[in-house]
């Protein structure tokens, strides 16, 4: 056996559990799976050559994470741990997640930082990896985190990365604060990484059974977070995606010429009818299940195996999507693979 790649359960890692001391961590049933492959690691004839997991930001801070660690080097493993996020490769999508990759090796990686969590791929020199380290071995990841990440995922719903509380000073418009609005501002202006318009189907008739119903509209318009085909940012998709509205994901403004501002400026003073008008304006629709595969770095060959009715055909294909794609896990793997031909 040369390669084992595992993920499990996510949830209780997450930062809305951590926050609100829901952490079940190793006495959580959902771990049982993960704490068996650390059993009979050790007990293997013959050892795997690879290893590579992923999970949630939050997982580097976990019991079963240490537990991970003293199982892989009690097998003689070499190791090194990430916090990624697509941003990391230039696509204008947050996900920060935390990612091992280990070899059965005497030598290590050669970009191996050794008790440290890299924030960037290791396509660049190790002095510069060492300067975006998030962590050392014995914790305070939570605390630790680069610049670079900081910024990434302030806005993202709680199973996704960190939702910090909004910080102070006065809302604008759309519940915003100065400092958000500047930081959306600096990310749109990243050159590094790639306008959405990049990610997005040419627009057409069947686009119409994704834009957002005038209940949605109503109901959630200070809550979602809206970005246009030139911004270099989207919130994490999660597999409530088309189903829910608060916290699932981004949307898109198809209206590019007009300004938020114009339409979130004093709305709650309007009547209903006149609110809607004014937020239908924007034509605010849902990425497709296509985009968000774009966005998840899967190849245009990738689909659903199956025609369904329109109906149902985007949540089904959004929530694949969500299930397959735990991204940048497709391109880390490819990635990794790229390690594994090197050393053969």
């Amino acid at each position: 056996m040369k390669f084992i790649s595992t993920t499990f359960p996510a949830r209780h890692y997450g930062q809305k559990q951590l926050r609100i001391g829901l952490q079940g961590d190793v006495s959580d049933p959902r771990t049982k799976s993960f704490l068996y492959i650390l059993d009979i690691l050790p007990r293997l004839q013959k050892l795997p050559k690879y290893l590579l997991l992923e999970n949630v930001k939050g997982f580097e801070s976990s019991s079963a994470r240490n537990e991970l660690l003293r199982t892989l080097e009690t097998c003689g493993f070499k190791y090194q741990e990430f916090l990624l996020s697509p941003t990391c490769l230039g696509i204008p999508n947050s996900r920060l997640r935390y990612f091992l990759i280990a070899k059965l090796h005497q030598e290590p990686f050669s970009f191996q930082a050794s008790g440290q969590i890299l924030t960037r791929f290791p396509d660049q020199d190790l002095e510069d990896l060492l300067n975006d380290k998030v962590t050392d071995k014995v914790g305070e990841a939570s605390s630790s985190l680069s610049s670079e990440e900081k910024n990434l995922d302030r806005n993202i719903a709680p199973d996704c990365s960190s939702k910090k509380s909004l910080p102070k000073g006065p809302f604008l418009f759309k519940l915003e604060t100065v400092e958000q609005i500047e930081r959306k501002h600096g990310q749109d202006n990243d050159s590094s990484i790639q306008m959405l318009k990049d990610f997005l189907e040419e627009e057409n008739e069947e686009m119409i059974q994704y834009f957002l119903p005038p209940k949605s509209l109503l109901r959630y318009a200070f809550l979602l977070d809206i970005v246009k085909p030139t911004c270099r940012r989207s919130t994490c998709f999660t597999k409530g995606y088309g189903h829910y509205v608060e916290g699932t994901g981004s949307v898109l403004q198809t209206a590019v010429d007009v300004q938020l501002e114009s339409v979130f400026k004093h709305i709650e003073e309007l009547s209903e009818e006149e609110k809607l008008m004014k937020l239908s304006t924007l034509k605010l629709r849902y990425f497709t299940p296509r985009e968000i595969a774009n966005l998840h770095g899967f190849p245009l060959e990738f689909g659903m195996c199956c025609k369904v009715p329109i109906s149902l055909s985007f949540f089904r294909s959004a929530k694949v999507v969500f299930l397959l794609g735990p991204h940048p896990c497709f391109l880390f793997c490819l990635f990794f693979f790229g390690l594994l031909n090197s050393y053969d």
